[in-house]
């Protein structure tokens, strides 16, 4: 007798899952976001993903959704050739003016093209590349296709990772603090399962990214996190504007550039918030 697990149709699922979502964003959502993206020093997920992907030496990578670079950047900077693959026009060009400051231009090599578009037409063939990645990029309604194309871009392996708790927009340990309702993601059970589907041995490890959210007042702070209380927990928002209330604390690094260009505010929250990417890797032979 067959198990339910097994006669799940996982992809069916997910594109169930994807119709009730939001719509996903478009080119134009990220083109605007771009200028927060550019990369400075390595940050710590990126570190830990390129440690877990095992990269060998001179071998050839592609970055899809590779947005200003977080990856191909330092990639670059390893002597490692980089296809770098984004939809936004504005995130290849922020890309494009940090290889040229960290001079590794002439490594990267910059392709538009969606994850639903034609990758052979763009540009990306079969077995083109040697390693095959998609850092917190994969959005698709599609998502066998989508983890198909990598598979068949890659000679090698292939990694990426997919939430494995509550949404990144979220703070966890704020909603429990003041009763809202959290809806946990879990992704990457889909990846895992369809690679499984499709013949493939996937592996999966944590990546726990720490992230510390800054304001400059009290009431830009219950602005920014009110973006938490969407999906019926909008009644929150004076149970939120008590919890900042009482834990910020001043922030030490107020006016330095944070993860994402942009400067520090003067308050931050007395605990780090964390949020935990599942890292799955296969190999694509």
């Amino acid at each position: 007798m067959r198990s339910s697990l097994l006669e799940t149709d996982w992809n069916e699922e997910w594109m169930a899952l994807q119709a009730e979502r939001r719509d996903p964003d478009d080119p134009a959502f990220w083109d605007a976001r771009a200028r927060h993206f550019r990369p400075r020093e390595t940050h710590p997920y990126a570190q830990a993903f390129l440690e877990l992907a095992g990269i060998e030496a001179h071998e050839s990578v592609l970055d899809m959704g590779c947005g200003a670079g977080s990856l191909a950047i330092p990639l670059g900077q390893a002597g490692h050739r980089v296809v770098a693959a984004d939809f936004s026009d504005r995130m290849l060009e922020v890309l494009a003016e940090s290889a040229a400051t960290y001079g590794v231009s002439d490594r990267i090599e910059a392709v538009r093209v969606a994850w639903d578009e034609d990758w052979e037409q763009a540009g990306i063939g079969a077995k083109s590349v040697d390693v095959a990645l998609a850092s917190r990029s994969i959005a698709t309604s599609n998502l066998k296709a989508a983890l198909a194309k990598l598979t068949d871009a890659a000679r090698r392996r292939c990694c990426i990772t997919l939430i494995a708790g509550a949404s990144p927009r979220y703070d966890e340990h704020i909603m429990n603090a003041i009763g809202a309702s959290i809806t946990h993601s879990r992704d990457y059970v889909y990846a895992f399962n369809i690679l499984i589907g499709m013949g493939l041995r996937p592996e999966v490890r944590y990546i726990d990214s720490p992230r510390r959210d800054t304001f400059d007042s009290l009431e830009d702070g219950v602005a920014d996190f009110s973006r938490m209380l969407e999906d019926g927990n909008e009644n929150k928002i004076d149970e939120l504007r008590s919890y900042l209330a009482r834990h910020m604390v001043p922030n030490p690094h107020a006016g330095e550039p944070g993860s994402k260009g942009r400067p520090q505010g003067r308050y931050r929250l007395d605990h780090t918030r964390l949020v935990r990417w599942a890292f799955i890797s296969w190999e694509a032979c």
